[in-house]
């Protein structure tokens, strides 16, 4: 089955050229994009949708998200908004609910967030156990996530429970809970943070899991200067998330990891990408990450909603695009691209295409996923200039419509 989505205005590939095509069409077959060019010259397909001038991009590729939980912590954002400081420890309100919750809950408010994400334009999503802190309930949140998610990180590291020995609970998260997920998850990820885990810990929690096979991600420098940006260069580690607080030494590291790297081709070794979560630091009242900083250092960033339910309770990329664009001194390209591409880079799923059966995502070309949305705007600079307008028109994910 193919289909010819014709008469786009604007249509920004975020391929290695960054190409931006006015009267474009793209034609799918079946679950991956099999040609792009100009209108006037689409071949015949199946099925003719007429996108009516309207603007298309990739689909969002949301790279940090923590989906797999019960309950909610308003009281907590009230209580933020009225003054009171973001700590760490909150995560143990979410632990409780999560646990008492039923697979069939989780899995259900689950789908529901997905669903909700997939409205908006995102169409390939990571997300991280680390609401189960225990054993079983860790090794629950990965197998619900990976049945209904691309890509599952374990976050047993995101905060000591309450009564439990810290260096006790680094050993069962790099034991008995590593076992129980691996079979679930890709990456591991750590929370390097005062209130969380030291850098030593960290240390430690990374390394057991790049050895037992794992990609690796940090949680790193959100509520002051800390280790987690050396960390993760040290360990070269995908992606450094977070990164409100960086010293011109924590700059120039991530720059290095980008030196062997070439943009235009993809050829040579992937940094570690940096991460940064604008819905997050509105919520907590962080300054926001340096993204202008970080890409005029040669830094590769990443766009993410970091959904979960006490410092960032949205699945919207469009309002992190807007907030990079009208707060963080993005210009709306580079925005977008931070949200496809960049969320592709941060999961190295970047490259791909039908040798090896792990289609590219987060940008269109011949041979990628078929993954596009279409905004009701004729530009994507709509997205910023009319903030908070909800602009998704379809949305396209593996070839199928599901917008």
């Amino acid at each position: 089955m193919s289909t010819l989505i014709t008469n786009i205005g604007e249509l920004l590939t975020q391929d290695r050229e960054q190409t931006v095509l006015k009267d474009a069409a793209v034609v799918f077959e079946g679950e991956r994009i099999s040609w792009i060019g100009a209108a006037s010259d689409a071949p015949a397909a199946d099925e003719r949708v007429d996108a009516g001038g309207r603007a298309g991009l990739p689909g969002w590729v949301d790279s940090h998200t923590h989906l797999v939980f019960a309950g909610d912590r308003t009281a907590e954002f009230e209580a933020r908004m009225a003054g009171e400081a973001y700590a760490a420890g909150g995560i143990a309100v979410t632990t409780n609910a999560t646990r008492a919750a039923s697979d069939y809950d989780l899995t259900r408010l689950l789908l529901g967030r997905v669903a909700e994400a997939n409205a908006g334009g995102t169409t390939y999503l990571e997300t991280k156990t680390g609401y189960g802190l225990d054993v079983g309930h860790e090794a629950r949140s990965a197998r619900i996530a990976a049945g209904v998610v691309d890509e599952v990180t374990y976050l047993g590291a995101h905060l000591v429970p309450a009564g439990v020995d810290p260096e006790d609970y680094v050993r069962l998260v790099c034991g008995p809970m590593l076992d129980a997920v691996r079979p679930f998850v890709t990456w591991a990820d750590v929370f390097c943070e005062r209130g969380a885990f030291t850098a030593e810990q960290s240390r430690e929690i990374l390394r057991t899991c790049r050895d037992s096979g794992l990609g690796l991600r940090v949680h790193g420098n959100q509520l002051g200067h800390g280790e987690g940006v050396q960390l993760a260069v040290e360990f070269g580690a995908a992606s450094v998330d977070h990164v409100n607080h960086l010293t011109g030494a924590d700059l120039d590291a991530l720059a290095g990891t980008w030196s062997g790297w070439d943009p235009g081709s993809g050829s040579g070794v992937r940094g570690t990408v940096a991460t940064c979560l604008p819905a997050c630091d509105l919520s907590t009242r962080q300054p926001l990450a340096p993204g202008r900083e970080l890409l005029d250092a040669g830094v590769e960033i990443a766009l993410a909603s970091n959904c979960n339910p006490g410092t960032s309770y949205t699945t919207s990329m469009a309002y992190c695009v807007t907030t990079a664009v009208l707060q963080m001194r993005l210009s709306v390209h580079e925005a977008v691209r931070a949200a496809t591409f960049g969320g592709a880079l941060a999961l190295h799923r970047e490259t791909g295409a039908d040798d090896d059966g792990l289609r590219a995502v987060g940008s269109l070309a011949v041979g990628h996923r078929a993954d596009l949305q279409l905004l009701n705007a004729p530009a994507a600079t709509h997205l910023a200039y009319r903030p908070g307008v909800p602009l998704t028109h379809a949305v396209w994910k593996q070839g199928a419509r599901i917008v």
